[in-house]
């Protein structure tokens, strides 16, 4: 079916459906469909609109189903997928959208729903229901950063698009720039890493890996291969990226926020608006403190008792490797399938072992940290940007809430034994050389800078724009690279391997070279691929635009209907929907600083026969698999999320050199940053399937 109906169900989301959009084409709603406010006013209505040429979408009429559930949320409230009690509403309204018997039946609810619930929770619902049907995973979807720009970027540039839509003639476009440091000066220590932590495409990974990976919903939407571990594995590779870029800014890495009842020295101010809610994000000052939480506006209420309570038996559960089920037996936590089992509990998904036990620690220390400002909902204040998996990376305390999560992680992972040498190594593979070459570098430097990109606003603006109302956007970019990698086979036959490769700093905050079990969770996987390798010396190219965790820069930085998937390319429009949730291209290097950062580039080589996983060819997408896997796929490496990196080094390693075994080499890498504006190269090349 035409994709342009539920466009239109995302376009201009503070409005009522069912009207012209000045744009072109429109949906054509039956009379009830109206809002009850309207309903009285329906004919003059449709005389109103009568004479329009768009071309029109009708939508059918179909028997609503109960809504009363959803309905609970006012429309204009903000909607935060951590408050349990909206996250039962959003999985009830995303059951509905499921259970729709076709496409056209989805597109009438849609449409009944968009002009009565709240619009922050029904695109949710909406955006995920559509990615795990089958006759809607191909239909494009538009990023939040398009449907509610008011969640990425200053709100007075919204002033100034209204200005500029009054003034300017139809068709003539002035990019309206943001600048870089709309939150914050460097009075702020942590503002030297806001342009990390406010990136747009950062911010859209987490909302869309929430999207593919939702913790509450029907069986088929949650329970997909190692959901439990990839939660685990994706928010460590935030940590390994976010706090290099710390050091690369002069900063220490992340303090967990392990003690609840300590003063939180940062604050935070996000200078958001909520248009929806038609009030600012609300602010954190400096130096206050987590405290007991009562809002039975939002139906729920914690206390900083349960939460340690909740801690302490995941703690447990992590030191004795065993945690209960709701039958009171106890179920071993294995090498392998222990770590998915505790990222369930953590995130109390609906696949936890025993959310009575152990409750909802990481979603509720998200609700915890954004009610701080009024736990008792005495002053009606919404919660902050951590209520929020779209906002709530732009904080500084989400590092150390995740850090703190990350650490009791470790808790588990550093008791399991370390890999032997065997285990490492792959017999008659020897990797001999490996090489980083950019353009106008020289060898094994790497080179950052500023690129300015420009997003289309016009389908989150509360005012019919006349096409595209545009927002110019700072962010770091780099050079594309390319890796050349020397690997000899001494065997007598050809061998396939997995070709793995990360990057960590080479010294901490003091400058002195990082212990090995310090700088393992440090490591940034940059790529994974496999190889075939013939007998003798093999040469292989990989260019960082084939990256196996990020996703094209046009994924974040597009039109809204320019250089994007047809709705009958079903590959192309896979690749900005369920792989859509990888990390964003430009991102894919940590900043650098202007003398050159010190890195240290690890490649190994592992043996496939042992790394396989059986599976039908997987097909249409292949971007960000690291992250996000594979699409109604398992998880296409059968080891550990991280390996080799995921266990603590075998007794006697103290360093990364001591660590390697034939079929592993490290080169000594620079990153250097040029304080620049420049333009970003030229597209990257469509990519091969990863097997």
């Amino acid at each position: 079916m035409s994709a342009e109906g539920f466009g239109l169900i995302m376009r201009n989301v503070g409005q009522p459906v069912c009207f012209p959009t000045g744009e072109g084409f429109s949906l054509g709603c039956p009379d009830n469909y109206l809002p009850e406010h309207y309903k009285p006013f329906a004919n003059q209505i449709a005389n109103r609109f009568g004479d329009s040429s768009e071309r029109v979408t009708t939508v059918k009429q179909i028997a609503i189903p109960d809504l009363s559930i959803p309905l609970q949320l006012p429309r204009r409230e903000t909607f935060s997928v951590f408050i349990p009690a909206q996250q039962k509403m959003a999985a009830y309204l995303i059951m509905l959208f499921i259970g729709m018997r076709t496409p056209e039946d989805l597109l009438s609810l849609a449409a009944y729903c968009r002009n009565r619930l709240n619009p922050q929770m029904l695109i949710y619902a909406l955006s995920v229901a559509m990615l795990h049907r089958q006759d809607t995973r191909d239909i494009d979807l538009p990023h939040f950063n398009e449907i509610f720009p008011d969640k990425f970027m200053d709100s007075r540039i919204f002033s100034q698009a209204r200005e500029q839509f009054s003034v300017l003639p139809n068709g003539v476009q002035i990019p309206l720039e943001i600048p870089l440091d709309f939150t914050g000066s460097d009075a702020e220590a942590e503002h030297r890493v806001a342009y990390w932590r406010e990136d747009i495409g950062v911010n859209l990974h987490h909302w869309h890996w929430h999207l593919v990976y939702p913790f509450e919903g029907p069986q088929v939407v949650v329970n997909k291969d190692r959901r439990g571990e990839l939660f685990y594995y994706m928010h460590h590779q935030l940590l390994s990226r976010f706090n290099t870029e710390r050091l690369c800014n002069n900063l220490a890495r992340s303090k967990p926020l392990d003690n609840l009842r300590e003063t939180i020295p940062e604050g935070y101010f996000p200078k958001l608006d909520q248009i929806i809610a038609g009030r600012a994000w609300p602010s954190r000052p400096s130096n206050m403190k987590l405290s007991n939480v009562n809002r039975t506006a939002d139906g729920f209420a914690v206390t900083l008792s349960q939460m340690e309570s909740w801690r302490d038996a995941l703690i447990k559960a992590m030191i004795s490797r065993r945690m209960r089920d709701p039958k009171g037996s106890e179920v071993y936590l294995d090498d392998t399938r222990g770590i998915d089992i505790l990222g369930n509990a953590m995130e109390a998904s609906i696949i936890s072992i025993n959310r009575d036990f152990y409750g909802s620690y990481h979603n509720l220390g998200h609700i915890m940290i954004s009610t701080v400002h009024d736990p008792d909902h005495r002053h009606l204040e919404s919660v902050s940007v951590m209520g929020d998996s779209t906002t709530a990376m732009r904080d500084p305390i989400f590092y150390r809430w995740h850090q703190h999560i990350d650490d009791l992680f470790s808790i588990f992972k550093d008791r399991i034994n370390p890999y032997s040498q065997q285990e490492l190594n792959y017999p008659g593979i020897s990797v001999t050389d490996v090489r980083v070459n950019s353009p106008n570098a020289s060898p094994n430097t790497f080179n950052t800078y500023w690129t300015k990109s420009d997003i289309d606003l016009s389908r989150g603006l509360d005012f019919s724009a006349r096409g595209p109302i545009l927002a110019r956007v700072q962010h770091l970019n780099h050079d594309e690279f390319k890796y050349t990698i020397v690997v000899n086979n001494a065997n007598n036959k050809e061998m396939v391997g997995t070709v793995r490769i990360f990057l960590a700093p080479k010294f901490n905050e003091q400058g002195r070279p990082l212990p090995i079990n310090e700088q393992r969770k440090m490591m940034i996987e940059m790529d994974k691929f496999f190889a075939r390798l013939k007998r003798g010396s093999n040469v292989l190219e990989r260019s960082s635009t084939e990256s196996s965790v990020t996703i094209p820069y046009e994924a974040t930085f597009r039109n809204v209907d320019k250089g994007r998937p047809s709705s009958d390319n079903t590959s192309a429009s896979l690749a900005f929907n369920f792989c859509g949730c990888g990390w964003p291209h430009h991102m894919l290097l940590p900043r650098g600083t202007p003398q050159g950062y010190p890195m240290e580039l690890f490649v190994m080589v592992s043996d496939f026969e042992l790394d396989r996983v059986d599976q039908k060819d997987p097909s249409g997408c292949s971007e960000s698999i690291s992250f996000c896997g594979l699409r109604d796929r398992k998880y296409p490496d059968a080891r550990a999320m991280g390996f080799p990196f995921d266990r603590t080094a075998r007794a006697g390693v103290k360093s990364l050199s001591e660590f390697l075994t034939p079929n592993m080499k490290v080169q000594q890498v620079n990153i250097r940053f040029s304080n620049v504006i420049k333009p970003r190269q030229q597209q990257r090349p469509n990519r091969s399937s990863p097997r």
